[in-house]
């Protein structure tokens, strides 16, 4: 059939552009069991917690890696009230560095805040970020809750920075004791598991042009120039594409460090890592932040008398000990 008339977008001009951050979410949720039971929930209070926390100018994309239709449904209906202004729905996992791969891609922005959906963001996170990248030189990524092991790892160009720049520089166990019950609690270890990982790791605090940051960055929550994440993604995926379901996150973490970049994180938390169920204390953080009429908030059951006495430090690792005795006389 002959074309009839002429396209009416022909010759016109966008009055649309993109905002300088693109805020990126990779959503996975295969099933609501298991280990996934809460995710939902889980995913809610991320994406909440971004739409009501978030001050400075962004656009939201939401990359969907094959999860149940229930989780998609909630994405679709964020999507349809325009709370979301990308949604990326994959039929299937593709893996977690496709994924950042194409989001990255995808992305409009030239700065990506890349979180994974159970990390809580508080008041003003993005401008925090933003402030370290617009201030420090030749920065890759910037995080918003700090993790000891990681000055260990993935840091050496950023220490080297620190060292021979001669900046101000305050160095110790610098971190509140609250930080660190929060990740142990969220990262699911024990403080066993926890003081051998940060056995002789010292904090580090750097100030430049009178702002400061700590010398560490992981990538489970990272504010990155898109440039930075093209080059590095690139080299370790050259076809483009990765077998890999999870993994490679390290090695990509390492690479930027091996080409110069800066990892640092925010001297204020910024960010709450949730693990994948709502605990009280982040019910409440909700509800203090101004979620509690944006989001539906699901108030964990009782504790039973051993999850009470597992909290018991002496007990939990008398606990642990047992576990790991029963395992080797297992195998």
């Amino acid at each position: 059939m002959a074309r009839i008339g002429i396209n009416p977008s022909r010759g016109k001009t966008l009055d649309f552009s993109p905002a300088r951050t693109t805020v990126a979410v990779l959503v996975y949720a295969p099933y609501q069991a298991g280990y996934f039971q809460h995710r939902l929930d889980v995913t809610r209070m991320t994406i909440e917690s971004i739409l009501t926390n978030t001050h400075e100018a962004y656009d939201l994309l939401v990359f969907d890696n094959g999860s149940c239709p229930e989780m998609v449904a909630y994405l679709q209906s964020l999507y349809e009230q325009g709370a979301i202004d990308y949604l990326l729905l994959s039929k299937q996992n593709i893996g977690k560095l496709n994924a950042l791969r194409m989001i990255v891609d995808t992305a409009p922005g030239e700065i990506v805040a890349y979180t994974d959906d159970d990390v809580f963001h508080l008041p003003g996170w993005l401008g925090e970020h933003l402030k370290i990248i617009d201030t420090f030189p030749n920065v890759g990524a910037v995080t918003g809750f700090y993790i000891r092991q990681r000055v260990a790892m993935s840091s050496t160009s950023t220490i080297d920075f620190v060292e021979k720049s001669g900046l101000i520089v305050q160095r110790g166990l610098l971190m509140p004791h609250k930080w660190e019950e929060e990740y142990i609690e969220n990262s699911g270890r024990t403080w066993e598991v926890y003081q051998a990982e940060v056995d002789g790791i010292e904090d580090i605090i750097v100030a430049y042009d009178g702002l400061e940051a700590w010398v560490s960055a992981h990538h489970f929550q990272m504010v990155c120039p898109k440039t930075v994440l093209q080059e590095v993604l690139a080299e370790m995926l050259p076809t483009g594409w990765g077998e890999h379901v999870m993994g490679r996150m390290v090695e990509m973490d390492d690479l930027m460090d091996a080409k110069g970049y800066l990892r640092l994180c925010t001297r204020q938390q910024t960010m709450r890592l949730m693990g994948n169920a709502l605990s009280e204390e982040v019910v409440a953080l909700a509800v203090q932040t101004g979620l509690s009429s944006a989001v539906r908030v699901v108030k964990p059951r009782a504790r039973s008398l051993m999850q009470r006495l597992a909290d018991v430090r002496l007990i939990r690792y008398a606990l642990q000990k047992m576990v790991n005795r029963l395992y080797h006389w297992l195998n």
